[in-house]
């Protein structure tokens, strides 16, 4: 499938606007109130995801880009980690809640770097520079330019670098019905959203719940946001039914596209035919070691409730 990469400048002086108005779901708040949640085993769980996903124990003199940097938590998790931290957000909340967490968790850390920016401004990307690990979970399918948001991702790579992201998984059938909803939900005044967010909260919690007795887990550990990304079930349920804008893609379409950019995938993780998230670690050609990394396919782990 072909994909056009027109450039679009990017700017978050209009965020706010943009949520006022409808046309873009309030991640920065939702985070915000995630913040008040945070426990240092929380941060622990990040740090253990994100050994998981890369495949390396440290980041010991690695330079680490968050895009989309959103609570902060994962960019606290690599600077934990050892690598020096570049964290922006075009929501200028979220970059709010970045701060509080440097504030309290890294006090005058120099090596933690945090600015508002947008991944679709080349001009602004430019100026980062190039990491040895570009990160964007979950963030851009949110730009509303998802693929030409990959396109400049993967600018940011040092050669032999990583690009790691999570992108939402293309469902043929269920994609239009999220579609619907979450145009929904940004049509509806303030007061009335939690009315849609509820079933869907209950839905996924039954059905996770159910998952979890099968299986011999405790279904506490998923209230408490103990086997996600940190965010409790509810908060959980509001981003993912509030999350506009929304594009999805399949992992062939993920891989195809880098490929032609010069990266070759290293590690997977998909969700299957679910809706979430497939994660993805690509690494960039490093002209001094051109093999071709071996392809490690973690075990399924979405990011559906």
């Amino acid at each position: 499938m072909a994909h056009t990469t027109t450039p679009v400048a990017g700017s978050s002086t209009g965020a706010l606007d943009e949520i006022r108005r409808g046309e873009r779901f309030a991640f920065g708040a939702n985070w915000r109130q995630f913040l008040d949640e945070l426990t240092p085993a929380r941060i622990a769980e990040a740090m253990d995801s994100m050994r998981e996903l890369l495949g390396i124990h440290q980041l010991q003199e690695k330079s680490f880009l968050d895009i989309g940097s959103g609570s902060g938590l994962f960019s606290l998790a690599a600077r934990r980690l050892g690598a020096r931290v570049h964290s922006f957000d075009f929501d200028p909340q979220s970059v709010a809640c970045t701060e509080q967490l440097r504030a309290e968790f890294q006090p005058g850390d120099r090596d933690w770097r945090i600015e508002t920016g947008s991944v679709l401004d080349t001009v602004f990307i430019a100026s980062v520079g190039r990491h040895d690990v570009v990160y964007s979970w979950g963030v851009l399918h949110h730009t509303g330019a998802m693929w030409q948001a990959i396109t400049n991702a993967t600018s940011a790579v040092a050669p032999g670098g990583m690009l790691v992201v999570a992108l939402y998984n293309r469902q043929p059938l269920l994609t239009p019905f999220w579609v619907g909803t979450k145009r929904l939900y940004q049509a509806l005044p303030t007061l009335l959203r939690p009315l849609l967010v509820f079933p869907f909260f209950l839905l996924f919690a039954l059905l996770g719940f159910a998952a979890d007795l099968v299986k011999w887990r405790s279904p506490l550990d998923r209230w408490r946001g103990r086997r996600r990304r940190g965010m409790r079930m509810y908060r959980d349920a509001v981003d993912w039914v509030g999350g506009w804008p929304f594009e999805v893609a399949s992992p062939a379409e993920v891989v195809e596209f880098c490929r032609a950019l010069g990266f070759r995938l290293a590690r997977i993780r998909t969700v299957g035919g679910r809706h979430g998230c497939n994660e993805f670690v690509l690494r960039r050609a490093d002209p001094d070691d051109p093999a071709a990394p071996a392809v490690v396919s973690l075990p399924r782990m979405g990011r559906a409730p």
